[in-house]
């Protein structure tokens, strides 16, 4: 799975013109948005300077500001990122799925593998959403709302019997789960093969969402 920082091509929805220069930059700007995740997860978003990050892809600090207008540009890159990511896959899946227990497989498929791709991005959504403007925080909800609609929709086909508000509660707990894995990963010694996570992770949603 691609990661979700580049998804848009230059990590902010804005699409450069196809020449070497202009790959040259979405390629600059897509490694500080994965260094500055990084970064983020690991000192937190407060302790991370414009000089930190230019130094994670060998810049100087005030060359980061030729692609983000500053620190917290690069946060709401990267939470705005990931979540319109989020959708946009959701989508896919259910463009291509032929039936409702096809798309929830294939959903809880593809939030595993983000969530084994972009750990950091879960640590960074977690900690650090507050410190987004107004703005910013409400695309970056209001883009999550939606993905979250998607699941609640195919889970009320499957269980039709269930109340939505039961629906959307077991969709969150499935997220509160698969979203856990950064932290658990993070323990020494305690990670098994990612295949083993990847298989673990698929059934516990599953059995979670439609039990």
């Amino acid at each position: 799975m691609a990661s979700t920082l580049d998804a848009q091509g230059d990590g902010a929805g804005v699409l450069l013109p196809r020449t070497e220069r202009g790959r040259q930059k979405a390629d600059r700007r897509a490694a500080i948005l994965s260094a500055a995740a990084t970064l983020f997860a690991e000192r937190g978003y407060a302790g991370v300077t414009i000089e930190d990050l230019g130094a994670a892809v060998g810049v100087s600090g005030p060359a980061v500001y030729r692609h983000f207008p500053g620190k917290a540009a690069v946060l709401a890159a990267i939470l705005q990122g990931a979540s319109q990511a989020l959708l946009d896959g959701a989508e896919r899946v259910l463009e291509e799925s032929p039936d409702a227990a096809s798309t929830l497989r294939s959903l809880i498929r593809f939030h595993v593998a983000f969530a084994l791709s972009d750990a950091d991005v879960i640590v960074v959504q977690d900690r650090e959403l507050e410190q987004l403007d107004r703005g910013a925080r409400h695309e970056v909800r209001s883009l999550q709302r939606r993905y979250v609609e998607h699941w609640v929709d195919t889970l009320s086909r499957l269980r039709p019997d269930r109340a939505e508000t039961e629906l959307r509660f077991r969709a969150h707990a499935a997220f509160g789960l698969l979203n856990s894995t950064p932290h658990s990963a993070r323990i020494p010694g305690r990670r098994p093969a990612d295949g083993t996570i990847r298989g673990i992770l698929e059934e516990m949603a599953w059995a979670s969402l439609m039990s």
